[in-house]
């Protein structure tokens, strides 16, 4: 297994981004988005590329935010390509949580949205938190049996993940059900409820993602971007965007407040203690 973050390589048409920290279930610390946003931008500027499939490397897709790796990476600065926000690493209380946050993970989350090409996620195992936001970004969703989809961070005093799109990618009640509980959903049912495209054994996984890769990359491609942007435009005509805009801000006031009344802005949880809560 190589030592790169992200893979990349093609099949066709179709460029194949494949996070690859599968020791750590592909957990996502900033350099990891870098690395994704990197290969993203090279697979657009390529004229032969015309679909973008991500993958995760190993059992699982991700397993969401990098909060105790070694290589967590919160206290360092990054490059800012998805917002125009300062330097967060030397600032203080809720303003060094806040750039980050906007940078790393919903702005980045946006801007990968709005690829002008389209994006398929291939997905296996845990889709958990920040993978459910990587998932979310993209366009299209091939999942295997074994792939399952929780956003356990209530269990944080947090009002779900920073590209909140719960209520618009599942029923209202089911989103709440998904955030009260942290239960995990299994890749049928999210099929059933429109979360995912399709459904297909684990050793078929990347075979489906790229048959149905191949089958879109023979579309025009402006015909390709223009449609995307209509249908996203709808979705943020339905209020996506405002509602993300809306619910940044809450899920900051929470950290502020586990800041304030906890060990720490994740309100003392750790992987261990996240993962023990929850059920199949």
């Amino acid at each position: 297994m190589s030592d790169e973050l992200v893979i990349v390589t093609r099949r066709g048409p179709v460029a194949v981004v494949t996070m690859n920290r599968p020791r750590y279930r592909n957990a996502q610390n900033v350099a990891l988005t870098h690395a994704i946003d990197r290969a993203f931008v090279a697979a657009v500027e390529d004229d032969e590329v015309r679909v973008i499939v991500l993958a995760g490397a190993g059992e699982h897709f991700s397993a969401g935010h990098d909060i105790g790796t070694p290589e967590r990476d919160i206290h360092h600065d990054f490059p800012r390509v998805a917002t125009t926000a300062w330097p967060h690493a030397d600032k203080a209380g809720a303003e060094a949580m806040f750039v980050r946050e906007a940078e790393a993970y919903l702005g980045m989350c946006r801007r990968w949205r709005d690829l002008p090409k389209p994006t398929i996620a291939a997905v296996q195992g845990a889709c958990v938190a920040g993978g459910l936001m990587l998932m979310w970004a993209c366009d299209l969703c091939v999942a295997s049996e074994d792939a399952f989809f929780a956003d356990p961070v209530v269990r944080m005093g947090i009002p779900g993940v920073e590209y909140f799109a719960h209520p618009f990618v599942l029923p209202p009640r089911v989103a709440k059900e998904l955030l009260f509980t942290g239960d995990r959903m299994d890749a049928h049912r999210a099929a059933a409820l429109g979360m995912v495209n399709r459904v297909v054994p684990r050793e078929r996984l990347l075979d489906e993602a790229l048959a149905l890769a191949d089958r879109v990359a023979q579309m025009p491609r402006f015909g390709l971007m223009l449609t995307k942007k209509a249908v996203n435009q709808a979705e943020d005509r339905m209020g996506l965007r405002d509602t993300m805009d809306a619910t940044f801000g809450l899920h900051h006031l929470a950290h502020a407040h586990n800041a304030l009344t906890a060990p720490d802005h994740l309100g003392g949880q750790t992987v261990r203690s996240m993962k023990r809560g929850s059920t199949e």
